[in-house]
């Protein structure tokens, strides 16, 4: 099930010229994605065994969130 995607994952390090906070583009996206997964109280903790059913659980929550998004 999770074979054909093409996931692309981005290690970001820190720079020892920057002090203080830098926000990092993107990362708000990846924040709120897991802000809603914790809507879905099967996602908010690991329950599953199995990765696809992991995967599966995630499909449903994007697809409720849609479904709510359209009504």
């Amino acid at each position: 099930m999770g074979d054909g995607h093409r996931w692309v994952f981005e290690t970001v390090l820190c720079t020892d010229k920057v002090k203080g906070f830098v926000p990092v583009p993107q990362r708000w996206k990846v924040e709120r994605m897991f802000g809603w997964f914790n809507g879905c109280r099967r996602l908010s903790k690991d329950y599953e065994i199995l990765p696809e059913m992991a995967e599966a659980f995630v499909y449903i929550a994007n697809i409720r969130l849609m479904l709510r998004r359209l009504a």
